[in-house]
This record gives C-alpha cells, structure tokens and sequence, in this order.
C-alpha cells in the first residue's frame, strides 16, 4: 500500500497504530523524529517530513523521540511474497547480520545477490545504505537498553552490536548529540543483575494467547515450556548459553521479553528471533480485511481477530522437528523431540524448573551414530534424514533462514534422502 505524505500526516494526527513502524516523521522545529502513534502534540504539516524507516530520519539529522521511543516501532513486513527479498535483507541486518566485522558482501552470498544489488534493494525500501540501517539499528538496541535496563553503559555499548566503546560513544554524540547517560535519566524500570527485561511491540490487535496454545503441546521437553501466560525455552547463540520468558507486558500494547544476561551479547538475534516466532511485524489489518472477504471467514476473523502465523525460534529446531513429525501425531512428534534433546542436547541449569536441555546441534546430530537415533525409536530411513539435514545445516546454514533464495534452498533440500515435494 503506497502512502502520500497528506496521508501520513492524516495517520500521525489520528495516532492510527495500524501505520506504526511504516514510516517516521522528522519535525522541522523540534528536531526530533517520531512514530505515527506518538502521544505528544502534533507539529503543524509544514514541519512535518516523512521517512521510510527510522535509519533515514536519522541520516537528515532527527533524534529520536523520548516520549515515543523509535526503537520500540513494530517492524515492517509486506504481506505479497512478491516484493521481493528486501525485507528478509532488512530484517537480517536489524538482527545484526553486518556486527563483528562482516560485510555486505557475505550478507549477499547469502541471497544469490552482488553487493551492489544489495545496496540498492536496501536503498529502494530503507532509504539508506546497509552500513547505515546497521548502525541506527544497533543505536536504536543501545537506546532501549538504556532507558529499560540496568545495564553498565560499557555492556550497552557491545550488547547492542558495537565492536568498542569508543565507537559507541562516537556514533551516540554524531547521530543523537547526546551522551549515553542522558538516556538513564528517564529510565522507568530497572533489571536485576541476572535478567534484562525489554519490550517488543506489535500493531494491534495479538491473540498471544492463541499462539501460546499452539506452542504449549509442541514445547520441547526440557528446552520449551508454555504457561498459561508465558513462553520460556533454553537459548545458545555461539558460547552465549541462557534462557528466556516472554509474555505480555502490562500495558497491554507490547510482549515483555526476560532474558537471562549471559545472552546479553546476542540481544539482537534473540530479539528478532521472538518477532519471527510470534510474527509481531505482521499487518493484521491488511490481513483481516483480506480474510473477512470470504463469506465463511468472515464470522472467523470477526470472533478471532489479531491472529498470527507462529513462526520458530530455531530454524534448524524447525528442520529436525518436521522430519520426526512425519506420519505421527503431535504428541508423539512432541515425544520424539524430547528424547532426542535429552540425548543429544547440552544440559544447562536455568531458574525454571522444566528448563535443562538446550536445542540440539546440527554438528552434534551429523556426527551422531544410527544406532543413537534408533534407540528414541526412530526409524533407520528417517534417522539417516535427520543426519542428512544435520550435515546440510553445517555446509549451507544460511540457506534454513528465513528469506533464503527458495529455488536454490528447495532443489538441495530436495536432493536429500527422505525429504519430497511435501
């Protein structure tokens, strides 16, 4: 859907939350960018300038808003598959794919692209370079870390994706014009030393509780647990081994993420994996509109709205889930998962008691021997399947992610033993 700017000005005056995090709004007089949905006295149209994305405000010289807060603006995502690869890119670099020295270059191998149409695909929908969404997204963690957490500045500055605090301070004084400690000033609530709490938001509505009852009999035993209220599972992202616990914050407008802070250095990952999860960069107006167009779905949508699509916190968890779960019920999948994590997953103690197992690694299941897998009782064909994924996994990992190329993804996924077109 393509929007004038009388049309933004029309949606920021009415802070409609089905626009936010579709555009931001620089404010000539004040300096200052903001969400369609920000509650403070709306500027006059002549000051108003519209910008794609929160990086290209950014790059014409606004701060971020204190009041309501850039960083927390639910992310874009296109309901046509059609639109291309753009906002898998996007979403790669705002989940830190460009940190710890890599280049463009290695996030375009990743999608069958040069660097150049890379450039150009993230110019066309962001409004700015790669490098530079990469460092508004990293300014934009450090601001959220800042204003929610206790956090030393100095764990700020690498937790949100900066390779030194010097660099950090550089890019908060160049891009913000203010210290990182201002930010501490307004601060609301503070973490314990062993947790970090933050916000992910959503446009309204999000039936959580339909997407809990979903999760809760696939939980993997000892790497997933569902409450009533809450999703908790055991994460690893390189040596970073902790947990998590998500549910809805008490305002009701946003999901509360508790992280355990061993994890702290991969907030970005972590965080863009519970968007794909519980798809919070979904446009449900876009989708109920859509839906309420067929006669028989109409009373459907009407009874449920803000249904999501759930998504998976661990894309080769995905893969080997999907083989145990042919040709069986879901609790005997479920059954079968457990087994095989209490096997071949690493223990770990967490504060929550049904928590003691991480996900199993595709090195770990590669190298593992048939007999292994045969004694959770799996069968020998479908055990050799989940070695086979396992050794895909190791040579093409970025290929289980989502937005990779699906052609190329599908004819070697294909060439596997035991996997076929369904």
């Amino acid at each position: 859907m393509q929007l004038t700017d009388d049309a933004r000005y029309r949606a920021l005056t009415a802070s409609d939350p089905r626009f936010d995090g579709l555009f931001f709004v620089g404010v000539s007089s004040t300096g200052i960018y903001c969400r369609s949905v920000c509650p403070a006295r709306k500027p006059q149209r002549k000051h108003c300038s519209f910008y794609p994305s929160a990086a290209a405000a950014e790059q014409e010289g606004f701060r971020p808003c204190l009041r309501c807060r850039p960083e927390l603006a639910p992310w874009q995502s296109p309901c046509s598959a059609s639109e291309s690869c753009a906002p898998a890119i996007i979403a790669r670099i705002q989940s830190g794919a460009l940190n710890n020295g890599a280049g463009v270059e290695s996030l375009a191998r990743q999608f069958d692209l040069s660097a150049r149409q890379v450039q150009r695909v993230v110019r066309d929908h962001a409004g700015v370079s790669p490098i530079e969404l990469a460092q508004s997204s990293r300014l934009l963690l450090a601001k959220q870390l800042l204003t929610e957490t206790s956090l030393p500045v100095t764990r700020v500055a690498f937790a949100s994706g900066f390779s030194s605090v010097r660099r950090f301070n550089e890019a908060f004084s160049r891009h913000y014009r203010l210290e990182p400690r201002k930010f501490r000033e307004v601060r609301s609530t503070k973490a314990s030393s062993e947790t970090l709490t933050l916000r992910l938001s959503y446009r309204p509505p999000l039936n959580f509780e339909a997407l809990l009852a979903f999760l809760a009999p696939r939980a993997i035993p000892g790497v997933e647990h569902v409450s009533e209220s809450a999703y908790m599972r055991t994460v690893a992202i390189g040596s970073h081994q902790g947990w998590i616990r998500v549910k809805r914050h008490r305002s009701g407008q946003s999901l509360q993420a508790e992280v355990s802070s061993d994890l702290s250095p991969a907030l970005q990952t972590i965080l863009a994996r519970l968007r794909t999860l519980f798809d919070l960069s979904a446009r449900p107006d876009i989708i109920d509109a859509h839906l309420a167009g067929d006669k028989r779905l109409a009373p459907l949508v009407r009874a449920n709205p803000g249904q999501r699509v759930p998504g998976a916190f661990d894309s080769f968890e995905l893969a080997w889930r999907a083989i145990l779960g042919q040709q069986v019920s879901v609790r005997g999948a479920t059954t079968l998962a457990g087994r095989l994590a209490q096997l071949f997953g690493e223990p770990i103690e967490t504060p929550i008691p049904e928590l003691d197992r991480l996900t199993p690694t595709s090195k770990r299941i590669a190298s593992c021997k048939a007999a292994s897998l045969a004694s959770i009782g799996l069968p020998a064909a479908r055990g050799n399947t989940l070695r086979e994924i396992a050794r895909f996994d190791q040579q093409h990992p970025e290929l289980l992610e989502p937005g990779a190329p699906l052609d190329r993804t599908s004819e070697l996924l294909l060439a596997l033993p035991g996997i076929g077109p369904w």
